[in-house]
């Protein structure tokens, strides 16, 4: 992706939030995939261009809700980067990335 803005740094959980509904998501209609995919790169163009244009979810984190799926993307705008939490089922555990959210502050 070669928006213009922050570079992204991606939780490895998140990374593999993102692989799992994308499966889900061919799994259930072909080109559904592709679609969830696409969503999910403008999204990132979004935050990238305009950073703190998103509302804060808790503490520092900021919140992107996608239009066309019941995900939030949930990411922290760093000096030189945007670090991305989650992407997070709306309806599923609402807050169990806050847990990755304290490692990362305790420096694990």
């Amino acid at each position: 992706m070669s928006a213009p803005g922050m570079r992204l740094v991606f939780a490895p959980e998140a990374r593999q939030e993102f692989l799992a509904a994308e499966r889900y998501y061919n799994q259930q209609l072909a080109g559904l995939g592709g679609t969830w995919r696409d969503e999910i790169l403008t999204a990132l163009r979004r935050i990238r261009r305009w950073p703190l244009a998103c509302p804060v979810e808790h503490a520092d984190i900021r919140r992107l809700t996608l239009s066309r799926f019941p995900y939030k993307l949930l990411y922290a705008v760093e000096p030189n980067h945007l670090y991305i939490i989650a992407i997070a089922h709306q309806h599923r555990q609402p807050d169990y990335w806050t847990r990755r959210v304290l490692r990362v502050q305790d420096g694990d």
